[in-house]
């Protein structure tokens, strides 16, 4: 099952905007679907299934369909990737991140995991980002992040993200940093953005 096919379909149900499908060859196992709040999710779910059942003959569970409403400017159409969603899965002393954004009409999840822990929770939540941002640019691209850390700049918590991006043979050294909020999640993918949103947009087009 080819699932860009799908993605493609989807997207053009009304209150659609973007639509990624994660699975293998032979099952579904995750639909991310960024729409606009014009219909209730339930129901945005309803047509993503009825939609794959009539084109595609594919049955979907409806709790594998993850839908995040924002409005249409928020959507990722800019030059700038948006933060659709944030998933945590705490697994004994481990943790899975998962990070989506929207950028260009496209949604992008990326995902990394490691030890459960304040400390390392930004760290892993960073490196997720990164990794939604290399499935939009390709293989041409390569990103890592060399620290994530949220030192106490004044009287407030400042998330700093430093990520190593390599293109051409070229190294750079790209830094960002967001105000730490009521989540630090959040914070951690803003930080790891604004290192490299004054690059990206030239390398996407």
């Amino acid at each position: 099952m080819r699932y860009a096919e799908l993605e493609e379909s989807l997207c053009r149900l009304t209150t659609v905007d973007a639509v990624r499908v994660v699975g293998d060859r032979s099952n579904i196992a995750e639909v991310h679907v960024l729409a606009t709040p014009g219909k209730p999710a339930k129901q945005v779910v309803r047509d993503v299934q009825s939609l794959a059942m009539a084109s595609f003959g594919i049955t979907i569970d409806r709790r594998i369909v993850s839908v995040v409403q924002i409005e249409n400017e928020e959507t990722g159409r800019s030059d700038r990737p948006a933060v659709v969603d944030i998933i945590e899965r705490p697994d004994g002393a481990k943790s899975q991140v998962e990070v989506t954004l929207a950028w260009k009409n496209e949604v992008y999840v990326g995902s990394a995991s490691g030890p459960t822990g304040p400390t390392s929770r930004v760290r892993i939540v960073g490196e997720a980002t990164l990794g939604a941002v290399e499935q939009a640019l390709g293989e041409d691209f390569a990103l890592a992040l060399a620290a994530l850390e949220t030192p106490t700049i004044g009287s407030r918590l400042v998330a700093v993200a430093q990520v190593v991006m390599v293109s051409g043979g070229e190294e750079r050294l790209l830094v960002g940093c967001a105000i730490v909020g009521p989540d630090a999640a959040q914070s951690a993918v803003r930080a790891t953005l604004d290192a490299i949103n004054r690059v990206v947009p030239q390398l996407k087009r």
